[in-house]
C-alpha cells in the first residue's frame, strides 16, 4: 500500500495524537513489543501485542496499522484453507479500520487497489470467479480511478476481461473496450510521469548535476515508465489473436450504422484497423471519413493523410499532415504525433523531413530516446550514401552512434539497448590504423546529403 511512513522511533513514543503522559501503559507495552517483534521480522511473536492494540487502544499510534499490515501478510503466507482466508479478510478489515483511525495516512481509493490485488493474489483460496476478480478493479476504475496506477493491477483488470470472454461470458466488444479504456490510462501514467521526467533530463542534458533527492525521484519515474512500457506490450499481446482483421472488418461493418456519429467509437475503430494494418478494406475508408466528419482533430487529419498516401495522392495528402501536426496543442501528444510522422516520413525514405519531425517530438519531450534512436538508425542507414569517399561515408557512423548514446542519456530505459546500438555503429566506423594511414586523426569531417552534418575523427 502506497502510505508516507514518517515513523521513526521517537514518533512511538510520543504518539500521534495524544501526549505520551496520558497514554495508557499496557497499550504502550504492548506497542513496544510489536515495534521490536516486527523490525526483527518475528511476526509471528508480534502478533498477540498487534491484536491487543488493535482491539484496546485502535487510535493509539499508526504503528499499530503499518506492522499490522506486515504481521498479516505474513500470516497469509504461511497458512492455508480457511484460516489464510480468515486472515485475508482481516487484513482488509485491518485498512478500513486504518482509514477511519488515521485518514491521514490513507486514502479510500488507495485501499480498494491494495483490496482488489489482495482477492486476486488470494482468488484461489477464496473462492472467486473471473467476474468477481473482474468487478473488484472494475470498481477502482469507476469510483477512484485516480487510484489506479498500480501497473500489475491494470494488467489483471485487462486480462481478466479476456479470461472471461473466452468463457463466453462477455462479447468481443466489451474486450476492446475494455482494452481501449485501459491503454488511454495507462498513457495518461505516461504522460504524468514523464511530464516530471522532462526537467530533470533536461537539467543533466545541460550539465548540471541532480541533487540526491532529485536523482532518487529520476529513478523512481523511470521505473514507473519502464514498467508502464511493459505492461502495454503485455496487454496488446493478452489481446493477441482477438485483434486482427478477420475479426475486426465483420464486427465494425455489423456496428458503421448505429456508431457512424460517435466520435469515440470511430476513434476506436480506425485506430484499431490502423495498427492491425487492415486498412485495405474499404470499411476502413468509411471509418476514416466518418471520424474526419464527426470531430475533426490532429487524429483525424492525420487518418486522411495515410488514406490519401496509400492512394498515391502524395501531394493532397501533404496538407493534411501539416493541418495535424498544427490542430494539436498538448506538448505530450504533440510529441507523440510528431514521432508518428517521423516514422511515417522515414519507412518513405524522406530522412531529412523524418529527423525534423524527430527533432520538434524531443523538443516537446526531452526523455523521448526513441526519437535519436530513430535518428541514429537513418544515419547508419543512409552511410554509404553520405560522404565523398569511403572513409567519408564510413564516417557517418560516428554519428549514428553519437546520436545513439543519447538516447541512453535521456531514457534509462533505453540505456543498454542504446550502448549496444552504439558499439555496433563504432565498430562500423574507421578504425585506428584506418585513422593512422590516413593521417587525419583530430580533424572534422562535414557530411553531406540530407544530413548535413559534421563529425571530428578520434584522436590516436
Amino acid at each position: 500500500m502506497k502510505k508516507q511512513v514518517t515513523l521513526i522511533l521517537l514518533t512511538l513514543f510520543m504518539g500521534f495524537n495524544v501526549g505520551f503522559a496520558q497514554q495508557d501503559e499496557e497499550c504502550m507495552l504492548n506497542l513496544t513489543l510489536l515495534n521490536d517483534y516486527a523490525k526483527s521480522k518475528k511476526y509471528d511473536e508480534a502478533y498477540e501485542p498487534f491484536k491487543k492494540l488493535r482491539s484496546k487502544c485502535p487510535k493509539f499510534n499508526y504503528a499499530i496499522y503499518y506492522y499490522g499490515e506486515r504481521v498479516l501478510k505474513h500470516k497469509i503466507d504461511n497458512s492455508t484453507g480457511a484460516e489464510q482466508v480468515n486472515y485475508v479478510n482481516d487484513l482488509m478489515k485491518l485498512w478500513d479500520e486504518g482509514l477511519v483511525n488515521f485518514p491521514n495516512k490513507y486514502k479510500a481509493g488507495d485501499i480498494l487497489q491494495d483490496k482488489a490485488m489482495l482477492k486476486y493474489d488470494n482468488r484461489q483460496a477464496l473462492g472467486l470467479s473471473n467476474k468477481q476478480v473482474y468487478d473488484a478493479f472494475d470498481n477502482i476504475y469507476k469510483t477512484a480511478p485516480e487510484s489506479f496506477t498500480n501497473p500489475k493491477g491494470l494488467y489483471v483488470y485487462f486480462s481478466t476481461i479476456v479470461d472471461m470472454h473466452e468463457a463466453k461470458e462477455v462479447e468481443v466488444q466489451n474486450v476492446f473496450d475494455k482494452y481501449d479504456d485501459i491503454t488511454d490510462k495507462i498513457g495518461q501514467e505516461i504522460d504524468n510521469y514523464t511530464q516530471k521526467l522532462n526537467p530533470l533530463v533536461e537539467k543533466e542534458e545541460a550539465g548540471t548535476a541532480l541533487t540526491k533527492t532529485e536523482g532518487q525521484y529520476k529513478k523512481q519515474y523511470e521505473s514507473y515508465l519502464e514498467a508502464y512500457d511493459k505492461i502495454s506490450s503485455s496487454i496488446d499481446g493478452k489481446l493477441g489473436k482477438l485483434a486482427n482483421c478477420e475479426v475486426l472488418i465483420p464486427l465494425y461493418t455489423r456496428d458503421f450504422e448505429k456508431y457512424k456519429n460517435d466520435a469515440v467509437w470511430l476513434k476506436r475503430a480506425v485506430n484499431r484497423m490502423f495498427n492491425k494494418e487492415c486498412t485495405d478494406d474499404p470499411l476502413y475508408t468509411e471509418l476514416v471519413k466518418a471520424y474526419d466528419a464527426s470531430s475533426p482533430s490532429a487524429d483525424t487529419k492525420y487518418f486522411v493523410y495515410n488514406l490519401l498516401m496509400k492512394q498515391g495522392k502524395e501531394k493532397e495528402a501533404k496538407p493534411y499532415l501539416d493541418q495535424s501536426y498544427d490542430l494539436e496543442t498538448d506538448p505530450l501528444k504533440k510529441s507523440k504525433l510528431a514521432m508518428r510522422f517521423g516514422k511515417s516520413l522515414k519507412s518513405q525514405g524522406n530522412y531529412g523531413a523524418a529527423r525534423n519531425y524527430f527533432q520538434k517530438s524531443l523538443a516537446l519531450n526531452p526523455s523521448n530516446g526513441r526519437a535519436h534512436i530513430e535518428i541514429a538508425n537513418m544515419y547508419a542507414a543512409s552511410a554509404n550514401n553520405c560522404g565523398d569517399n569511403q572513409f567519408n561515408k564510413r564516417a557517418v557512423f560516428w554519428l549514428a552512434a553519437a546520436e545513439a548514446r543519447k538516447a541512453g542519456r535521456v531514457d534509462a530505459n533505453l540505456k543498454s539497448y542504446a550502448e549496444g546500438l552504439a558499439a555496433n555503429f563504432e565498430g562500423k566506423a574507421p578504425q585506428r590504423s584506418e585513422i593512422f594511414t590516413a593521417g587525419n586523426g583530430g580533424t572534422t569531417i562535414r557530411i553531406g546529403c540530407w544530413i548535413g552534418s559534421s563529425v571530428t575523427v578520434p584522436k590516436i
